[in-house]
């Protein structure tokens, strides 16, 4: 039996990869669309060579560099979405393929934003407040602009979570999660 397909989405600094992590902590198959990006912009041959024709040698490879562009040009962003959205979805879409285990995960931060939702059979939104973002990482720029608005993604959501509290009930609701899934896939 293929493993069932779960994508996490949510909006900047909540609490994603907690998430991913925690569902890695009750056995699932785990995988993070910001860790394949992060590995074709360091060894993708193509990548490398389109971003040094783009913006210059001292752009390959060096992601301060590369966000210094593109968070203040949405063009620049746009075309460097465009140049990574289908090798990241491939890259996804393999792993997949290839998990052997009840339950695959993966952390999709764009995943209402490009499509993606149809190639999963559940989505859990992890969502937080302003002040626990804010905690969390230093203020975004327009970045959360872009995005879809929470309530949209929640009103989309299988399973959602609101990240404001501890790790222990982040946990407990993954384990939640986890439990609900593996069991309606037994019936």
């Amino acid at each position: 039996m293929a493993a069932i397909r779960v994508a996490i989405t949510g909006g900047i600094a909540a609490g994603k990869s907690e998430t991913l992590a925690a569902f890695a902590r009750h056995g699932a198959a785990t995988a993070s669309s910001d860790a394949v990006v992060h590995d074709l912009l360091a060894h993708d041959e193509d990548v490398r060579s389109a971003i040094g024709a783009r913006w210059g040698d001292d752009a390959v490879g060096n992601r301060a560099r590369i966000g210094e562009i593109v968070f203040h040009d949405r063009d620049e962003l746009a075309w460097l979405e465009h140049l990574l959205h289908p090798k990241t979805r491939a890259a996804i879409d393999e792993w997949l393929a290839h998990v052997d285990g009840p339950l695959a995960v993966v952390e999709v931060p764009l995943l209402y934003e490009t499509g993606g939702e149809t190639r999963f059979d559940k989505v859990v939104v992890v969502t937080a407040s302003p002040a626990a973002r804010r905690a969390r990482r230093a203020p975004v720029d327009d970045r959360q602009a872009r995005l879809i608005p929470d309530e949209e993604k929640l009103r989309r959501a299988d399973f959602s979570f609101v990240n404001d509290g501890s790790l222990a009930a982040l946990d407990a609701f993954v384990a939640g999660v986890v439990e609900n899934l593996l069991s309606s896939s037994a019936d």
